[in-house]
């Protein structure tokens, strides 16, 4: 299965699954990605290379959006950072599946050249 093609009601029915109880015993990866902006609850922003394992989302090569730069929203941000845009590199972040909010899929050619 490939994030990108799942839909947020596919993210939510697959939250719903393994943080409400029925865990794989097998800690192998359940959903591999290429680059994507990562929404997380209490504010936090990256973008990186996303799996899931179980009840967690790991972001590679993961960079903090601290500041936006956009004037229209973060989707502006698909197709690489913006002059205005603030990147922090913080190598790799995992955080629980249930605080995933939203996944926002971004031009990786464009965010590598970025670096």
């Amino acid at each position: 299965m490939d994030l990108s093609n799942l839909t947020l009601a596919q993210v939510a029915e697959l939250s719903k699954t393994l943080c409400g109880g029925a865990k794989t015993a097998d800690p192998t990866t359940i959903v591999e990605s290429d680059k994507k902006i990562v929404v997380l609850d209490r504010g936090f922003v990256y973008v990186g290379d996303v799996s899931v394992f179980n009840d967690w989302v790991l972001i590679k090569n993961a960079q903090n959006l601290r500041i936006w730069g956009t004037t229209r929203g973060l989707g502006e941000l698909r197709n690489g950072p913006l002059s205005g845009t603030k990147l922090d590199d913080v190598g790799s972040v995992r955080a629980p599946l249930r605080a995933l909010i939203s996944l926002i899929d971004v031009d990786a050619a464009k965010w590598n050249a970025s670096k």
